[in-house]
């Protein structure tokens, strides 16, 4: 088992970072490795929803289940991520800081197989690829490009109304 963690400052309120990540389906307009990202369950986003996701890796199509396994809004949110040689879990912490949010990411990759042979590599490369993630979300939402939501519906709105004093 491996054990990747970090943070990142995101210049948004706490319940739009919250709020755009819960929805898997917003990862493929942050995540460049992610292709598709669909739920599959029925009802609000909330704890037990599902989705089907891929992704790409080494050029080649990766699927994958994802179960949001804790959602306390807009503080934590966990999950549980299945692909065919891996399984990932672990969490997801936002704080209100003064000039936004404060996101922490926590997870335990349990590699399966082969793989478990280069479970210091995959640890190296997943600590990489989670900075570049969750990079790509602060610059995404920092930009006020994430208005539209990720089908239309259920849009999160990341720019701010216009102030009528001004």
């Amino acid at each position: 088992m491996a054990h990747i963690q970090g943070e990142i400052a995101i210049g948004r309120p706490v319940e739009e970072v919250f709020d755009f990540v819960a929805d898997e389906r917003n990862e493929p307009r942050y995540n460049p490795s992610m292709i598709r990202a669909d739920k599959t369950s029925p009802g609000p986003i909330g704890t037990g929803t599902r989705y089907r996701a891929q992704s790409v890796a080494r050029g080649r199509p990766v699927e994958m289940t994802i179960e949001t396994t804790e959602y306390d809004r807009p503080r934590r949110l966990a999950s549980s991520t299945s692909l065919a040689m891996m399984n990932v879990h672990g969490a997801l912490t936002f704080d209100p800081v003064q000039d936004g949010t404060l996101m922490h990411w926590s997870w335990d990759l349990e590699p399966r197989g082969l793989l478990k042979l280069m479970t210091p590599l995959i640890a190296l490369q997943g600590r990489r690829q989670e900075k570049e993630v969750w990079t790509g979300l602060k610059h995404l939402l920092e930009s006020g490009r994430a208005s539209a939501g990720p089908s239309g519906e259920g849009a999160v709105a990341t720019e701010r109304p216009p102030d009528p004093t001004q």
